[in-house]
């Protein structure tokens, strides 16, 4: 049942590659934390090259940064831009974005309307996380190392009588 799920399926190939690891723990957690931060960044469909970039840029561990960057997927992804957005919209103390400013007009001060607030909430939450994860990443590397990942469960195959 689980194969058919590909988000359960990645995030626990995902977990092997950073338990495989033989960096240091503050390595890892450095890279988790890169990854983390630039998960929270509004540039969904670019993070994992974004991420994979900047882990060559400051030498972090590439692997660490690209399981950071999965906090963002698919599922969570609404959830985090709209926390964003509403939080960069609170210290900007603009007004919400009514449903009547959305048509077919799309002009460059909605997009900064929009932008600005997204940018200054992944700011404010990206950095936090990143921090909390670096800790995390740090106290939980040794103990994942240790741990047993079971493999998936195999099908058999037999033949037909």
């Amino acid at each position: 049942m689980w194969r058919r799920w590909g988000f359960f399926r990645q995030f626990k190939l995902n977990l092997i590659q950073l338990a495989r690891l033989r960096s240091e723990p503050d390595a890892v957690g450095r890279g988790m934390a890169l990854g983390l931060f630039i998960g929270f960044t509004p540039t969904f469909g670019m993070q994992t090259l974004l991420a994979i970039f900047f882990a060559f840029l400051f030498r972090q561990n590439k692997i660490a940064t690209f399981v950071g960057v999965w906090i963002t997927n698919p599922l969570t992804a609404p959830l985090i831009y709209s926390l964003e957005y509403k939080i960069g919209r609170l210290l900007l103390g603009l007004p919400p974005l009514g449903v009547d400013q959305f048509h077919c007009d799309l002009n460059w001060s909605l997009g900064a309307q929009v932008g600005m607030p997204l940018l200054l909430g992944s700011l404010v939450l990206g950095i936090p996380f990143a921090i909390i994860g670096y800790s995390v990443t740090v106290r939980l590397t040794p103990s994942l190392r240790q741990w047993r990942i079971p493999r998936w469960p195999r099908r058999r195959n037999f033949p037909d009588e």
